[in-house]
């Protein structure tokens, strides 16, 4: 082999680079582990030591924080760690309706109900389907007469055309929808959750929210679903209130035992560092974590709001310390933030504090490095502390660049906002003699300070400009924010996703116990089946494993519960490469060639079959990986980078230690006394037997379509629609008595209930449909009404809501999820193999395989102790299993395609030529359908019930796929060359 310098070189750099992204989560967990050894079971000194190291170095060598390894460590999905998956959905219909002022026109509204009703159904957006309804309902009817008003004028004329207003109001839609992403992220950021997670669905008006370790789910509900609220207040100088935060430090400091208590004797003085930011926010590096733990114990003692709140000061010229200039009074970590509250809460201290006061947070840390947040002093009017001003006033935002270059954001206000504007700048302005007395107007959005800029003048035509440390995506998230005012449209919730803590343990325990016991069993059945040289083909199984998890804890790739099932699975798969080298090396030797040379060979020839059958597999990965998510997608993302890995491992890794075993002389056997001769010499006729085979699958099928049109499926909420949950009770309940309280409870509509391990799996589609903002809460009160009627202890480990718009889209992805994937695979194995037979016998196995496993679901269905519901996780398993026979089938073809091209036989018949293909990758074919049928056989018993029916359609699918690479693909070759002058029966 060529280039082995290069080839080792790049082994050794994946391998530090795996090492290197692996071992944050080893100091992370070494930290942690500290800190419980510290805390020897009380939560708070546990919380206070890790707070105390978050700026500590504790990474050798690099001297990495330990915030900076906690972020870069190993990410567990919901499904393995608990919290909460929200599905939102931004209400098009009444940002529709709002941008034509809400008219009372009966077409109109008709149009919209139409609208609303179809796209249940429908591919198309709620706008062409709102135009198209209009147009029905008022052939002759202008919808510029509706949208054409005088904040509109600049974009849409009265006498523009209904397919202008289209294209006007799909622009508002999509901006809506972009507006509304950035006041959701503002509000998740800010929720204090550790690595959350928000993505835009692309192309949709829908947002994707995970929230790890999340159990409040009425707060992240109104949290959600609230509508924001933009303000523009005047506010307080430092010096005004510096004396009530210190006024609220000594109540508080009183409050502790006497003998505890101290007087405060520094307030400012002591907390700046470098004149900039207070000394309490950053450790010294040379602190021990205990006795900085102990240290903040004792200052939150005698000075209890200054141990979490630093009041902001400045170094003057002269040295000496003073209050800083400006709205800003106090500095805090986020970790501090809540505490901060909640003291402001305490009804003492609220007495304390004025009417007219009010404090509030910045949106953003000052700084990138340090979670540290201002604290602001915002001074409101009247009796119920109203601002100055109201964001409905905003007509327009814009980010620009300011004279110098620098980013800002123009707004520009309406007639009565820029008169109210006027006053409120002249005011804050303060004497046009003197700079000094400059005032801030801060900009709040859901509470938050998103700036508080000092003003210097009047602005007296309305139009703004505001500018800070802001970076030029900054200025385009503000611009959205104030034109956003608040959220376009209503934001409601269309699918969720709960997992309580303790089922993600032992999604955790199953997961891990599958994939250990998986690894053991091909392991064994290597060195069974290829002797020594199983060795060889372990160790590069093993090298795939690290460089796997390696790579993904690089990218950030998150681990689900089917992301470990793809672990388990790429174990299996992962032997094949390896498998198609040794039988060829095997082949090789069989003909008398020397073990260099048949080394040499065996790997050459084996290239073509090894690229093709991964590709095929690769190609249903991508196109899960683009059309899935959650869940999902982390099953596709460790299948995609399991195959690299493994080509990069068996063509390599395998290559380098044989050579250098062949080079030292050493006897390197590839098989064992008992599989020496195994398959050897088989010449089993395939496609004369073929037809028998066509009626064994065609009587399969035919049942199962029966099956389907008579029992149907099981279909999985987020196919149907409705509320899902995994209740487990501590002593035996029947499914009947279930069912029984919850269609009580349930006012008569009664619930779909099913054994689920040691407890029951109830759906429901009760209130689906009720879009109220407490419809949560209300079926949640509902269930546990009914299930406190069995008087038994149970716990709700997993809920799960899907929207009936939702579900529908689901629905329709899969379907063309599984069609993409049979195309692309058809068109890859036509541009490779240059015969549209091979690409149509390919299709018909394909369709074979997924007909098949569609039946066994029917027909099984209610007559197996487990689910088996039709879901996203089942449609990853059937794309898996089109993956995975195809790849069977592509390594017979290639043997085909061999054959045809060697002129020994150019006088046989393509039937001939067929079996002889088939009969010589026999070995092949069982070994690599055994090692994976293996894993899939522990992956059913020991990954837990949520992957059982994932793991039973992985399971049925490979055996079928099997089969059919046998017994249906390749034959039917011979059907679709019945023209070939030299084909013979």
């Amino acid at each position: 082999m060529q280039n082995k310098g290069v080839i080792k070189f790049a082994a050794v750099i994946l391998t530090l680079l795996s090492l290197y992204a692996l071992s944050f989560t080893f100091f992370t967990n070494k930290v942690e582990s500290d800190a419980k050894e510290y805390a020897k079971g009380d939560p708070e000194k546990e919380r206070i030591y890790l707070d105390s190291m978050s700026s500590q170095p504790v990474y050798p060598l690099l001297g990495h924080t330990y915030q900076y390894v906690k972020e870069r460590e190993i990410q567990l999905g919901l499904d393995l760690k608990g919290g909460m998956n929200v599905t939102m959905e931004i209400d098009l219909s009444a940002l529709i309706k709002s941008l034509a002022n809400n008219p009372d026109d009966a077409n109109f509204n008709q149009a919209l109900k139409n609208a609303q009703n179809r796209l249940k159904t429908s591919q198309e957006s709620l706008v062409t389907l709102f135009v198209q309804e209009y147009e029905k309902l008022s052939p002759s009817g202008k919808l510029a007469t509706f949208y054409s008003t005088k904040e509109n004028a600049a974009e849409l004329k009265l006498d523009a055309t209904n397919a202008q207003v289209k294209t006007f109001l799909e622009k508002q839609a999509n901006s809506a929808v972009e507006r509304s992403f950035n006041i959701l992220r503002t509000r998740i950021d800010k929720f204090g959750v550790t690595q959350p997670n928000i993505q835009l669905q692309e192309g949709s008006n829908r947002i994707l929210v995970e929230l790890p370790g999340v159990t409040d789910k009425e707060r992240v509900r109104k949290l959600l679903q609230g509508s924001a609220k933009l303000e523009f207040y005047e506010t307080f100088e430092n010096q005004e209130i510096f004396p009530l935060i210190q006024n609220i430090n000594n109540i508080l400091a009183a409050k502790q035992p006497k003998e505890e208590a101290k007087p405060v004797v520094k307030s400012a003085d002591s907390l700046a560092k470098d004149g900039n930011k207070p000394a309490l926010l950053s450790a010294k590096k040379d602190t021990v974590a205990k006795d900085s733990a102990a240290a903040s114990a004792a200052l939150a003692k005698s000075n209890p709001l200054f141990a979490l709140l630093a009041p902001a000061t400045f170094q003057g010229a002269n040295g000496q310390q003073g209050l800083r200039p400006g709205a800003v009074v106090g500095y805090a970590n986020q970790r501090d933030t809540a505490k901060i509250n909640a003291i402001f809460a305490e009804q003492d201290i609220k007495a304390v504090i004025p009417p007219n006061v009010k404090l509030m947070w910045g949106v953003k840390a000052i700084s990138e490095t340090d979670k540290v947040f201002e604290l602001y002093a915002i001074k409101a009017t009247g009796l119920n502390g109203e601002p100055a001003l109201e964001g409905d006033v905003i007509s327009n935002a814009r980010d620009d660049f300011d004279q110098k270059g620098n980013p800002e954001v123009v707004m520009v206000m309406n007639s009565e906002g820029a008169r109210e504007w006027k006053r409120i700048t002249a005011a804050a302005a303060g004497s046009e003699k003197s700079e000094e007395d400059n005032k801030s107007i801060a900009i709040v959005l859901d509470g938050m300070v998103y700036t508080a800029p000092r003003v210097s003048g009047e602005i007296p035509n309305g139009v703004s400009s505001i500018s800070g440390n802001f970076t030029p995506e900054e200025t385009k998230d503000l611009a959205n924010v104030l034109k956003a005012g608040k959220l376009p449209a209503p934001a409601k919730i269309v699918g969720e996703y709960v997992v309580g803590p303790t089922l993600g343990k032992e999604s955790i325990d199953k997961g891990l116990a599958s994939s250990v016991a998986g690894l053991l069993v091909v392991l064994l059945f290597m060195l069974f089946y290829y002797n020594r040289a199983g060795w060889i083909a372990n160790l590069a199984l093993l090298a795939n494993l690290f460089f796997l998890i390696g790579v993904m804890a690089s990218l950030g790739a998150v681990w689900t519960l089917p992301g470990i099932a793809g672990l388990v699975l790429t174990i299996g798969m992962a032997v094949d490469a390896n498998v198609l080298i040794y039988e060829r090396i095997k082949e090789e030797l069989e003909a008398g060639k020397s073990l260099r040379l048949a080394v040499a060979d065996g790997f050459s020839n084996s290239y073509s079959a090894i690229l093709d059958s991964n590709i095929t597999t690769l190609i249903t990965g991508v196109i899960l990986m683009v059309m899935g998510s959650g869940p999902i997608l982390g099953f596709a993302t460790t299948l995609v980078i399991g195959i690299i890995c493994s080509l990069f491992t068996a063509i390599f890794i395998s290559r380098l230690v044989l050579d250098q075993k062949v080079e030292k002389g050493q006897n390197i056997p590839f098989s064992s006394s008992f599989t020496k001769k195994l398959f050897k010499g088989s010449t089993f006729d395939f496609v004369k037997e073929r037809k028998k085979f066509y009626i064994i699958s065609s009587v399969i099928i035919i049942a199962g379509i029966i099956s389907i049109f008579t029992r149907g499926f099981s279909l999985g909420v987020d196919f149907q629609g409705g509320r899902t949950y995994v209740i487990e009770f501590q002593k035996e309940i029947s499914t009947l008595e279930v069912r029984n309280v919850l269609t009580e409870a349930f006012e008569n509509d009664a619930p779909e209930v099913k054994s689920y391990g040691n407890g029951v799996r109830v759906t429901t589609d009760y209130l689906i449909t009720d879009e109220g903002a407490d419809t949560e809460k209300i079926v949640e009160n509902k269930l546990n009404e009914g299930l406190k009627k069995l008087n038994a202890p149970y716990e709700i480990k997993d809920a799960q809501k899907v929207g009936p718009t939702v579900a529908n889209d689901i629905k329709t992805s899969a379907i063309y999820a599984v069609l993409l994937s049979i195309f692309a695979i058809f068109v890859y194995i036509f541009i490779r193999f240059r015969r549209i037979e091979f690409g149509l016998a390919s299709i018909v196995a394909l369709a074979h395989d997924v007909l098949v496993v569609l039946a066994f679901f029917s027909l099984l269905n209610g007559f197996v102790p487990f689910s088996l519901d039709i879901d996203q996780s089942f449609i990853a398993a059937i794309l898996t299993v089109l993956g995975y026979s195809i790849n069977d089938t592509v390594v017979i073809f290639d043997r085909v395609r061999e054959y045809l091209n060697d002129n020994r036989n150019k006088n046989e018949s393509m039937g001939t030529i067929i079996n002889n293909a088939l009969n010589s990758t026999l070995s092949r074919t069982v070994v690599t359908g055994m090692s994976t049928i293996f894993v899939l056989i522990i992956l059913f018993i020991f990954g837990g019930e949520i992957l059982r029916g994932f793991s039973f359609a992985m399971l049925i699918g490979v055996i079928v796929g099997t089969y059919s690479s046998l017994f249906v693909a390749t034959p039917v070759v011979v059907e679709f060359m019945r023209n070939k002058k030299d084909h013979k029966e």
